[in-house]
């Protein structure tokens, strides 16, 4: 019950701190590891023994997961999710448990569910999983919980924190507004468009980064490239009403197409799915996918993917998990950003001949300009900086 009043009430995400996001190893290390194998150097050898003594030190450790209703073959951040759970458990000899939640009716049952199989840490995936996963939390101290696109707040939507609940977050409005100008910048047609699943914060940010991008390149420009379906100021815009009627997803595009949108940004999971399919049976649409590079997990419709506005759940999913393996939980906090490489802008894969040079230079000028906090993309929906 309370999440549900939270969807009509929240305004805003809670004010929270940053952390830095740990880099991936350098390839390098694993090209040496094998020249000096092939060279005759047993220390190659030895450090996967090692490494195999490790994994099997963690093997009475359990990771487990609950997807939102989306599902985890979603193409979108309930899949990202996995793949990070699924990696993180090969690479350290843990054990994976994963919970697909088919309704919202699922969500509690699931999480109690796991927790009694004695997991070490669940972790829910999306903002709708809040409830359950504070709940589980508060009822049972000695585990520890993530939760990914949300933090908790008590029955005033007021900010709370949970010795044993980390919330995995992301300021995807610094990204979006990279994709916002290069969309105005690619609109032929002086129209585009964007809409949303759920009038949550974890979907509001992307709108909120993608209108202030399209108004920046208009104000640069001196042009008046239309945005339909969000209106920042009033915080009102359209969405599909859920994430998994992909047909509503389509009929909301046919309509933005209609009204002459040629690049429509999707927030709302496999309802993305929806809009693609509108967008392949019209001439000249792109669209810009979210969570994940589009080009690759919707990879049937690759050939519409101007770029994706990307969270690397995956890589916060191992971090957390390694960290808790390891011993160093903590309830601070993971916020991605543009600085840190939590969030980005994907290739622009097939179109990156037709994405003009100026355009791409002025997105890498204003990228560089978010992550020394030059420039600082105000929303009501992300963690304060």
């Amino acid at each position: 019950m309370r999440r549900v009043l939270k969807l009509a009430a929240l305004g805003a995400a809670a004010t929270l701190s940053l952390s830095a996001c740990g880099q991936a190893p350098d390839s390098a290390d694993s090209t040496t590891s094998e020249s000096n194998a092939d060279a005759g150097d047993t220390s190659g050898a030895e450090q996967g023994a090692e490494q195999t003594e490790a994994a099997g030190d963690n093997k009475d450790f359990k990771a487990c997961m609950v997807s939102d209703s989306g599902g985890f073959d979603d193409q979108s951040f309930n899949q990202s999710g996995k793949e990070g759970l699924d990696t993180v458990a090969a690479d350290l000899g843990i054990e994976a448990v994963e919970v697909e939640s088919q309704a919202d009716t699922d969500y509690t049952t699931n999480v109690n569910n796991l927790v009694q199989q004695d997991c070490n840490i669940v972790i829910g995936v999306g903002f709708l999983l809040e409830d359950a996963i504070q709940a589980a939390a508060e009822d049972n101290p000695d585990t520890n919980f993530a939760l990914i696109d949300s933090a908790f707040s008590d029955a005033d939507f007021q900010p709370v924190e949970i010795d044993n609940a980390k919330p995995i977050l992301f300021n995807t409005a610094e990204a979006s507004f990279l994709a916002g100008y290069l969309a105005a910048g690619m609109s032929e047609s002086g129209t585009v468009a964007t809409f949303g699943g759920l009038k949550i914060p974890s979907v509001s940010i992307f709108m909120d980064g993608f209108s202030d991008g399209v108004d920046k390149y208009n104000e640069d420009n001196g042009t008046d490239v239309n945005l339909l379906g969000w209106d920042k100021e009033a915080q009102d815009g359209s969405f599909s009403g859920d994430f998994e009627n992909q047909s509503q997803g389509q009929t909301l595009t046919e309509q933005f197409i209609s009204q002459g949108a040629d690049i429509i940004m999707p927030v709302a999971g496999p309802v993305g799915l929806g809009a693609a399919a509108a967008a392949s049976s019209a001439d000249g649409v792109k669209l810009v996918w979210v969570d994940s590079d589009g080009f690759v997990t919707a990879s049937e419709y690759g050939d519409l993917m101007l770029t994706s506005v990307m969270k690397q759940i995956g890589a916060a999913v191992e971090t957390t998990v390694t960290d808790t393996v390891e011993g160093g939980f903590t309830n601070e906090p993971y916020v991605g950003t543009l600085e840190n490489e939590g969030v980005g802008l994907a290739p622009y894969h097939d179109f990156e001949g037709d994405v003009p040079q100026e355009l791409t230079d002025k997105i890498e000028e204003y990228k560089q300009q978010i992550i020394s906090g030059d420039l600082v993309i105000e929303t009501p929906n992300a963690p304060q900086q």
